[in-house]
């Protein structure tokens, strides 16, 4: 096994970590609060309250997934979609504005959409449940 290889797999982890890690955070907060907020939102945006729980899919158990490393390719899919819903149903007005420090006010959640799509690229890597050669990492 090559040095160089050792350190892909490390930075595959170290993504698979933090974004599953922070993304799961978020999802915590959704399961303590209870899906009221969440259900309003895909409500009043016109969609079928069941869509409201689908984030406990993108914010729980693929960030469960990713961490493990296990299915991780689809997991960062289900995380990357999450996010695209999450920017356009809570966080249009958003989108072309800069915060007071002078970011853009969605470079938070741009970042986990990145490093989602970077994942469903990249894979799980060797530090996984699911292997290097795991068929979804």
């Amino acid at each position: 096994m090559s040095n160089m290889q050792n350190t892909d797999d490390l930075g595959k982890l170290l993504l698979r970590l933090v974004l599953g890690g922070l993304i799961l955070l978020h999802g915590i907060s959704k399961l303590i609060a209870g899906p009221a907020f969440v259900i309003s939102v895909a409500t009043s945006a016109g969609l079928p309250a069941a869509i409201g729980y689908l984030v406990y899919l993108g914010e729980v158990v693929a960030p469960i997934l990713l961490i493990v490393g296990i299915w991780s390719r689809v997991a960062a899919l289900i995380i990357a979609g999450n996010m695209v819903f999450a920017i356009f149903l809570v966080h249009t007005k958003q989108f072309l504005t800069l915060n007071d420090q002078g970011g853009w006010a969605l470079e938070l959640q741009g970042m986990y959409l990145i490093t989602a799509l970077a994942l469903v690229c990249l894979g799980a890597g060797r530090f996984s449940i699911g292997g290097r050669s795991g068929r979804w990492n």
